[in-house]
């Protein structure tokens, strides 16, 4: 039988057989198994103290923030409608939006940020999509959510 031989690109061009080739593919995908439980490891270690209760798109929400100036910290509340939840893992995040003299300001809060004191759910909006972009455009009493019933 006619031995086959390929080009491993990772160790300096060197040629491998086929019975190597199988060893080697094993060898990355179990260590692509350990990385992965690596980084939950670290995503576990990095994660915020703070409990985060379960909202969605169209809850309104108050978020504790902490806030330095100088050598002094203080808390500041941002009150608001959430628009969007997005991201995965480490990187997920939130966007706040409220109305302020008129002026709709949006802010994005990463959730395991350790700057968020607490979060408070004050209502529970009934929409029926994720991201609730559409409330941009709107103003007064159009702008309103429906609350979900418990």
């Amino acid at each position: 039988m006619k031995q086959k031989h390929y080009f491993c690109t990772r160790s300096c061009n060197l040629l491998l057989n086929i019975e190597e080739s199988g060893n080697i593919a094993r060898n990355v995908k179990s260590s692509k198994d350990n990385t992965m439980d690596l980084m939950k490891v670290a995503e576990e270690a990095f994660k915020s103290g703070s409990e985060m209760p379960d909202f969605g798109a169209g809850d309104t929400i108050s978020v504790h923030y902490k806030i330095k100036e100088g050598n002094k910290e203080r808390v500041q509340i941002f009150r608001g409608t959430v628009i969007q939840i997005k991201g995965t893992g480490v990187n997920k995040r939130f966007t706040v939006r409220k109305i302020s003299n008129n002026v709709g300001i949006e802010r994005i809060f990463p959730m395991n940020s350790p700057f968020i004191d607490k979060i408070d759910l004050n209502r529970r909006g009934k929409v029926r999509r994720k991201r609730i972009y559409y409330l941009r455009q709107l103003t007064g009493k159009k702008a309103r959510i429906k609350e979900k019933r418990v």
